[in-house]
């Protein structure tokens, strides 16, 4: 599937792989977050949007647009007023990035927009959206809603907005159902020998077992192996995704 990025100037924001780290994850003990592979694969599971230039978004917690201020932190690489990029459209302590993009996605596919996963941001929260990208002919904006009055700080090159594709039918198509355990008698199977193998490699490492000290995981998830050692097929423990690739005529020579 193509991801169409139609740029509606010359200079819009950067449009990147979306990164797998995270600041506090590397500041975690041993880097041991990193070891949840489903918080890495989401991290990386699209692109980012990034800040083309330093913000200060001061919110003094009234409902009117003029009850935030935004202000660059540095000089913008153009002399177009703050506002074309970042504002206070929505009031309500909502603040607006404009992408600067027309995205297109082929038909029955979706766009789904919000901030970069599991990055917390102090006094500012996200909001998520899904546009039918299939047909739009106008950009979208990202909002953000302050959780309380005061200042928050976007850096240059921080993830404004993380996009990904979905497919528009899945989830309609999608039937929850609830099952007991016992009717799938080979999961059944798999489940309690992970719980025997999980128990036993949490009693040698509270007994201080050198082996289960130096290795402090089980890393079947990881290495999408069951406890018997049998490999899953599609198991991914990176993800990749493609860099955008600038399709734009270059401007003519004079």
């Amino acid at each position: 599937m193509k991801l169409d990025c139609f740029a509606l100037n010359a200079d819009p924001p950067k449009i990147t792989p979306a990164r797998a780290s995270r600041k506090w994850m590397d500041e975690f003990p041993d880097r041991h977050a990193y070891r949840c592979l489903p918080l890495s694969i989401a991290n990386a599971h699209g692109w980012d949007i990034l800040c083309p230039v330093a913000l200060a978004i001061e919110w003094n917690g009234g409902m009117r647009t003029e009850d935030m201020t935004v202000r660059m932190l540095e000089t913008a690489r153009d002399a177009k007023p703050v506002s074309t990029f970042c504002r206070s459209h929505f009031s309500s302590g909502i603040v607006t990035f404009h992408t600067d993009y027309i995205f297109r996605t082929d038909d029955e596919w979706d766009l789904l927009a919000t901030g970069p996963f599991n990055s917390p941001k102090e006094g500012i929260c996200p909001l998520t959206g899904i546009i039918e990208s299939n047909w739009l002919p106008y950009p979208f904006t990202m909002n953000w809603q302050f959780t309380k009055p005061g200042t928050v700080v976007f850096e240059k090159d921080e993830p404004f907005c993380f996009i990904f594709p979905i497919t528009k039918q899945a989830v309609l198509d999608c039937v929850p159902e609830i099952h007991d355990i016992a009717e799938d008698p080979e999961l059944g199977r798999q489940h309690e020998a992970f719980a025997i193998s999980r128990n036993e490699f949490m009693r040698r490492f509270h007994a201080k077992d050198p082996e289960a000290l130096r290795n402090p995981w089980l890393k079947y998830y990881f290495r999408g192996r069951h406890p018997d050692g049998v490999a899953v097929n599609n198991h991914i423990n990176k993800l990749r995704v493609a860099a955008p690739v600038d399709k734009r005529c270059a401007p003519l020579s004079k």
